[in-house]
């Protein structure tokens, strides 16, 4: 379990550096307030803390958002019974 933890935190880590980082700090602001007792830093720690997770939230919509529109039509090839072969293909000289 450990293993799994450790590996699926340095992946979330590697995408998305910024908000993690944003996150990281407003836990230790926390930390540092609750155990100081100074709420205010605890409170500033919280704050911090959901506007990372806000951050990214709005990177995970906006990714989701351009992935919708850069996707392409695809269209499948028609069935393999009524394909015709194609016409030899002739040198423009030969004409």
């Amino acid at each position: 379990m450990k293993g799994k933890l450790s590996r699926k935190l340095k992946l979330i880590y590697r995408q998305d550096k910024i908000s993690t980082f944003v996150i990281t700090l407003g836990i230790a602001d926390g930390f540092l307030g609750g155990f100081s007792q100074q709420w205010t830093l605890l409170s500033f720690g919280i704050f911090v803390v959901m506007m990372g997770i806000l951050l990214r939230w709005l990177q995970l919509e906006k990714s989701k958002k351009v992935s919708l529109l850069a996707r392409s039509n695809k269209y499948l090839p028609p069935s393999r019974h009524n394909l015709q072969p194609l016409p030899t293909l002739k040198r423009k000289r030969d004409f």
